[in-house]
């Protein structure tokens, strides 16, 4: 991993290296593809938010934020989250540290839009769907910790966050 990694916004110049974005065929079912976490945005722009991740000018991966969301929305009792919605990093370019990047990425973006509007928040939430290929090991290594909640068929993990708003 180089010193060069950024996080870029998706845009017509390079929505089609985007789709393009694979990851192994052993994790293609326990994560969507890029088009479909696009399609999720589009749908939903003020939740989500879709990055490119670049070691220089190369794609390497794709993360989505999502920002003060409540799982249960009838349930108002149910807590805002905000958190990893999706992370796909390019089978080639798996186990180089691009995964940790873009979380610290979205912890970043979680602690920046909670300063100053009394929105603190403390954790951030992801979820994962459990099984030999996925990617548990890599959640639980950085940090989080499974809650006892599920979301459909997927696991509830937070992290807390240190020095937040």
């Amino acid at each position: 991993m180089t010193s060069t990694l950024r996080l870029e916004k998706v845009t017509p110049d390079n929505v089609e290296a985007a789709c393009r974005l694979k990851v192994r065929p052993d994790q293609e079912g326990l994560v969507a593809p890029v088009v479909r976490s696009l399609a999720e945005a589009y749908a939903q722009p003020e939740v989500a938010w879709p990055r490119l991740i670049l070691d220089g000018e190369q794609l390497v991966g794709f993360v989505m934020g999502f920002f003060l969301v409540r799982f249960d929305p009838d349930n108002p009792e149910d807590r805002l989250r905000s958190g990893i919605w999706r992370l796909n990093i390019a089978a080639e370019h798996q186990g180089r540290g691009y995964g940790r990047f873009a979380v610290e990425s979205v912890c970043a973006e979680v602690r920046r839009r909670g300063r100053g509007r009394g929105r603190g928040q403390g954790r951030v939430t992801v979820s994962w769907v459990p099984g030999e290929h996925g990617p548990e090991r890599f959640y639980l290594g950085l940090g989080f910790r499974p809650t006892g909640e599920m979301s459909g068929d997927q696991v509830v993990g937070e992290l807390a966050l240190t020095g937040a708003a």
